[in-house]
This record gives C-alpha cells, sequence and structure tokens, in this order.
C-alpha cells in the first residue's frame, strides 16, 4: 500500500509535529513542562480565562504543570491550601510586601529578622512611602500598643535566622486578626516541618526553597503559602503584575529533593543539638543560642510550638577574643565552608556583627556571634574540627 505524499514541506512538518506515544507511561518523577506560549483550543477558551483561576493554563509565566505540582506539594506540607512560587526567597518577601502594603501604610518588623528584609522594608520606606517600624522580637501580645490605624502588615520570623529568638507568633496573630492586620511569617528556619504557621493564626508563610526543600545547595526559589483564597489572590495579582516565574527544571529538581526532606531535616537536627550542648561545655563560648536548649530566648515557646530545629544555631564567643581572630577560627576551619544559603548537605559558618544590625531591641552581648550549620557529615568529624580550632583560638 503506498503512502499519501506529505501535505506539508519539511521545515513546516519539524515545527507541526505528529507524535505517536504509546499512553500508559508511568514513573515516580514528575515531567518537566517548558513552556512560555500556552494554546487554547479556540477563542472562547482564551476569551474565558480568569487570572484568579488556579486550573486554567494561561501563560508559562505564571504557571506549568510541574510548577502547580510543586506547588501544591508545598502547600499541603505546611497545611495551607495556595502556594505561589518566586525565583528566590527574598523575592517572596518582596511578593509580600507589595501584595499587601501600598504608600501610606505601616508594616511592623521585628528587629531579629532576615538582613535583605530588613533591607527590603527600608526601601520600601525611603522609596515607595510604607512607614516600616522595628519591634522587640519578644514582645508577644504587646504589640497591641505598637499598632497604629494605618498598620497593614505584621512580619514575623520566628526563630530569628541569625540571634535564634523565638518570637510568641500566637499572641501576636491573635492582636493583628482582632485588628484586621495581616501577618506573615518567614518560616524558612522549620522548613515547614517543624513549625505549623496556620494552626497557630498566620496568614501567609514564606519559603526559601534555597533551603532545606532544594537540600543541594544549587537551586535557588521561594514560596508564599496561605490557606484564604483571598489572600493567595492578593499575592497572585502583585506577581503576575511585577512579571515574577520561574523555571519548570528547578522546579523539577525542588521535586526531586522533597522527598528526603524531613529525613535529612532530622538528621540536621540531631548533629546539630548534639554540637550545641557540647559548645556550651567550651570555655571559649558565652553563649550557645540554640532553642531547644533551656536558656535560649522563647525556649519555652519553642517547647510549646514546635517539633524540631533544624540545623541552624548561633554562638557568642566570649568577649577576651577580638573580631579578628574569631575570624581566624571561622577560616581555620576544614569542614565548615563560609556561606550564607545553608540548608544543602555541607557544614557552614559565619560570623556577624549583631550591634550594627538592631534598632528596637538591646543586644546583652559584647562578644562576637557566630553562626554555624550543621550539614549532613559525621558529627564526630564536625566536632573534632571545632576542637581544633577552638584550641587554637584559646592557645
Amino acid at each position: 500500500m503506498t503512502q499519501s505524499p506529505p501535505k506539508h514541506g519539511l521545515q513546516t512538518r519539524i515545527v507541526h509535529p505528529q507524535d505517536d506515544l504509546t499512553p500508559g507511561f508511568e514513573s515516580f518523577s514528575v515531567p518537566v513542562a517548558r513552556a512560555s506560549t500556552v494554546v487554547f483550543p479556540d477563542l472562547a477558551t482564551m476569551r474565558a480565562l480568569d487570572w484568579r483561576n488556579d486550573a486554567q493554563w494561561r501563560y508559562g509565566l505564571h504557571a506549568t504543570p510541574t510548577q502547580i505540582v510543586l506547588a501544591q506539594r508545598l502547600a499541603a506540607l505546611e497545611g495551607g491550601h495556595h502556594a505561589l512560587l518566586q525565583p528566590s526567597g527574598l523575592s517572596s518577601i518582596s511578593n509580600v510586601f507589595f501584595g499587601f502594603a501600598k504608600s501610606g501604610d505601616d508594616v511592623l518588623i521585628p528587629d531579629n529578622v532576615y538582613s535583605p528584609t530588613r533591607d527590603h522594608g527600608d526601601w520600601l520606606a525611603r522609596d515607595f512611602g510604607v512607614t516600616a517600624r522595628y519591634y522587640d522580637p519578644m514582645i508577644g501580645a504587646r504589640i497591641a500598643e505598637l499598632i497604629q490605624p494605618n498598620t497593614r502588615l505584621i512580619w514575623l520570623e520566628a526563630p530569628g535566622s541569625v540571634t535564634m529568638e523565638v518570637s510568641d507568633i500566637p499572641a501576636i496573630t491573635a492582636v493583628a486578626r482582632a485588628r484586621n492586620i495581616v501577618t506573615a511569617i518567614d518560616n524558612t528556619w522549620s522548613a515547614g516541618i517543624a513549625f505549623r504557621p496556620f494552626e497557630h493564626g498566620v496568614d501567609v508563610s514564606v519559603q526559601a526553597l534555597t533551603k532545606y526543600q532544594s537540600g543541594g545547595a544549587d537551586v535557588l526559589m521561594g514560596a508564599t503559602i496561605t490557606a484564604e483564597p483571598a489572600m493567595h489572590h492578593k499575592l497572585k495579582l502583585a506577581r503576575m503584575r511585577m512579571g515574577i516565574g520561574v523555571s519548570s527544571d528547578d522546579c523539577s529538581l525542588i521535586l526531586r529533593s522533597l522527598p528526603s526532606l524531613q529525613v535529612r531535616f532530622q538528621q540536621h537536627d540531631r548533629t546539630a543539638l548534639a554540637l550545641a550542648r557540647w559548645l556550651k561545655t567550651r570555655p571559649e563560648i558565652a553563649a550557645v543560642l540554640h532553642p531547644a536548649l533551656p536558656d535560649c530566648p522563647g525556649h519555652a515557646i519553642y517547647e510549646r510550638d514546635f517539633s524540631g530545629a533544624g540545623g541552624l544555631f548561633s554562638v557568642v564567643f566570649d568577649e577576651r577574643y577580638s573580631a579578628a581572630q574569631i575570624d581566624t577560627f571561622c577560616e581555620s576551619l576544614e569542614l565548615f565552608a563560609i556561606g550564607w544559603s545553608w540548608g544543602g548537605s555541607a557544614s557552614l559558618v559565619m560570623p556577624y556583627d549583631i550591634a550594627s544590625m538592631r534598632s528596637a531591641s538591646d543586644w546583652p552581648y559584647r562578644g562576637t556571634l557566630v553562626r554555624f550549620y550543621m550539614g549532613l557529615e559525621e558529627e564526630a568529624d564536625l566536632r573534632a574540627d571545632l576542637e581544633r580550632c577552638l584550641v587554637a583560638l584559646a592557645g
């Protein structure tokens, strides 16, 4: 039987292929759907689009099947109903500020906040007419004394990702809800596993997926997660207007890592707590700031509201050691890299000048603070590395 000649020329057939795939293929991985243009079956379908409807495909910038699967899994992980993806954790923070604050509004931000969030608040105040005020992270229900008629957003971070104070989130959100003020938390420290924000009255949870969810220190991404459709729509509209999108290939890397998220988090937690307890015995260390330890500010709140701590904590060195000596200590460590973006398999170290980072609360220590991230190395090896450098520091 002779075949009919091709209807179109070769180049046209390359652009418009007639694929013939056997149905029924399944695997554990989520297919990567790459698209800028989303094709509509007809004009009526295109004209019926509603940006509020997450079940409609509109444009690759807004969502692909790969991105939606990741968003749904992240929302389920934290106990929310909606998630939006952004190209970084900071982009997610920006999405919240631009989604809920406008010129003339007031925003409250904790004094122990992630430094780029403080920069963002200062930028909004300087260039966009939004008042950004900083509050003591241990203020609890007394935050009611700071609320003004134009207060629209209260930012939360628990624990503070450098100084580790654990705020009383339920006390703050109760005050906010009574006054119809939005609350948003940077929940990256807990990876959405150790703290359930929506069970404690929070409206929006922000995750830097760059951290534990990636687990490989090789992907930049963030997410805003909500439980209420109205909150989701405000964030979605702001994201759409700013042209924010993510790569489906990057989403596939996060999806690949999610099944091991809790196992990895728990291992980081075990190593970090063991080494935090050991560091408390060292004479070179004035304080260990780990929320699971009884003398960490907000420990009782941590015990009440959290179910784990992951790999991140800080120490304050005795004030007899200069900042230059602490720098040498950090640089002498062999198994701890110097870097910010924790959440991967390798341990990290970073010194901070805390006094220069606060404006609304006192910092009680005079020594240099160093933040550790405990990776997936053997605990004994990390301890030996720390001990070697502590001995050298003391000598």
